[in-house]
């Protein structure tokens, strides 16, 4: 789209993952913490968000594949910070050594260019 073409890529890419991330925490809230209308207003809003993640990941003016790569090292970077932000969950040493390889196989696949 031509409105969006000024954008930095990697800013769909973060409003993405938030918004992907967000809602897959909100619906774990519903499914494990509520009941009754709560829980039906939490789905709502997860689903929201969630459709926001799709529409967002799509914007960006990027490549399918160039996506991915990116988009996978994001989400896990995002992943992380809501995890201590909705639940209160630090990242274990694992998890960041493997985050790390997540992150430089994203970067490979966005910016390695076959030659």
């Amino acid at each position: 789209m031509q409105l969006f073409k000024d954008i930095h890529p990697l800013i769909f890419l973060i409003i993405a993952t938030t918004l992907e991330v967000s809602g897959d925490a909100v619906v774990r809230m519903a499914l494990y913490n509520h009941s009754g209308l709560v829980r039906v207003l939490l789905f709502l809003s997860g689903s929201g968000l969630l459709f926001g993640y799709g529409l967002f990941l799509n914007l960006a003016p990027l490549e399918f594949g160039q996506v991915v790569g990116l988009y996978i090292a994001t989400l896990f970077v995002v992943w992380q910070i809501i995890n201590y932000v909705f639940f209160g969950v630090l990242p274990t040493m694992p998890i960041l050594i493997g985050g790390t390889l997540v992150v430089a196989g994203g970067m490979i696949i966005t910016f390695w260019k076959a030659t």
